[in-house]
């Protein structure tokens, strides 16, 4: 089997599950999607959803379908698809954008998947079929109380789990954009507390203020409270180009730090915060370096005993989860959620969502080849648009 081709199809659609924005509420919006497509000499396709901002609801921007559909396409056609490894390595050594180059990775993997009629954790070596969720918030869903009620509200629908995004760039007590003011540590902390105290001690909280916290005083003060609140983890709370202060942070702490989140570089910048001890649990995600990478971060942290937590919802993150031990990657992040917002009402271009809670406080995974899509063409070619 060989690549004939590689193309992108851009689409509108609106982002009925995201009507709360990520960092400011605002209404219902218009988005521009992507899906890539890598097409063979065998009639197979393989296709990727997204690939742009922060996961797959968003699609490429118009420089990355150029790097794409350029120099990409010219030294991706003739390859035999199921050579994923030289592949990827060579994006690597290119030193091409992080996200085209996964999801290069991506839609060659729903090929594979396709071309076996196997869903892609299977083809990896399947390690289980469902797996634990939490429920991720919004940022800024409302006051402290606002987020007890919600988690409370998670907690009954069957959520074993529930991480807070707390007030980013926001003033809890007006309502309104704070851009001078990027966390408010008081807030922040009563939030917890009203959190913990609504939903008690039988379920797993974590903490993600985003890298807002500008000092290490700042995110320590909070990591006090959240140990004495029995938290599960803590997640990326200072920017993430200060390695020497999370070393530190790890160090003065006994919560894990779940960190870097966003930070360039894959598997290997993970690996380099593992030996600077900079990090108690990992963190991946598919668009830093495609299915490929997340598993190799996996398996790094499978060797030193550390957990490797998956970023995101989505359909490749997904897939790694369901082809990695649960010692290792315990938990899906469902969401992002916020009081009002329907998560389950599937994208308008796909049949289904591919993480529907059951009533055990689980996602199961797709059991439809490849990455498990099932495709609305008519809708896709309804709303395209035009180069």
């Amino acid at each position: 089997m060989k690549i004939t081709d590689i193309r992108v199809i851009s689409f509108r659609t609106h982002a009925d599950r995201w009507d709360m924005g990520h960092g400011v509420p605002k209404p219902r919006t218009e988005l521009m999607q992507t899906v890539a497509i890598v097409d063979t000499d065998a009639g197979i396709s393989g296709y990727y959803f997204g690939g742009g901002s922060h996961g797959d609801q968003e699609g490429l921007n118009v420089v990355d379908q150029a790097l794409l559909l350029g120099r990409i396409r010219s030294l991706l056609i003739g390859q035999d698809p199921f050579d994923r490894e030289l592949i990827w390595k060579w994006m690597w050594v290119a030193n091409l954008s992080e996200n085209v180059a996964s999801v290069v990775d991506l839609m060659l993997w729903d090929l594979a998947g396709r071309a076996a009629n196997l869903p892609v954790y299977k083809l990896m070596g399947g390690a289980r079929d469902r797996v634990k969720a939490y429920a991720s918030t919004y940022p800024n869903i409302g006051q402290p109380r606002v987020y007890a009620e919600h988690a409370l509200a998670c907690k009954a629908e069957g959520y074993l789990a529930y991480k807070i995004h707390p007030h980013y760039f926001w003033n809890p007590k007006t309502e309104t954009p704070s851009p001078g003011r990027p966390s408010n540590i008081a807030e922040d902390i009563e939030t917890c507390h009203l959190v913990r105290e609504a939903v008690g001690d039988d379920m797993v909280l974590m903490y993600d203020p985003w890298g807002t916290y500008h000092t290490l005083e700042e995110a320590i003060k909070v990591g006090r409270e959240l140990e004495k609140l029995s938290f599960y983890w803590y997640e990326h709370p200072m920017p993430e180009y200060r390695v020497e202060s999370y070393v530190r942070l790890c160090r003065e702490l006994s919560i894990p730090i779940l960190s870097p989140e966003i930070t360039a570089g894959g598997v290997f910048t993970r690996a380099e915060w593992i030996l600077r001890g900079a990090s108690d649990m990992s963190r991946i995600d598919v668009v830093r370096g495609g299915i490929t990478g997340a598993r190799k971060t996996a398996i790094v942290c499978e060797a030193y005993g550390l957990r490797c937590e998956m970023h995101m919802a989505g359909w490749g993150n997904l897939q790694v989860c369901g082809a990695t031990s649960e010692d290792t990657s315990e938990y899906y992040e469902k969401g992002l959620l916020a009081p009002g917002v329907d998560y389950d009402a599937p994208h308008p271009y796909l049949r289904s969502i591919c993480d529907k809670l059951d009533p055990d406080g689980y996602v199961t995974l797709p059991k439809a080849p490849g990455l498990g899509y099932e495709i609305e063409w008519d809708y896709i070619n309804d709303n395209l648009v035009k180069p």
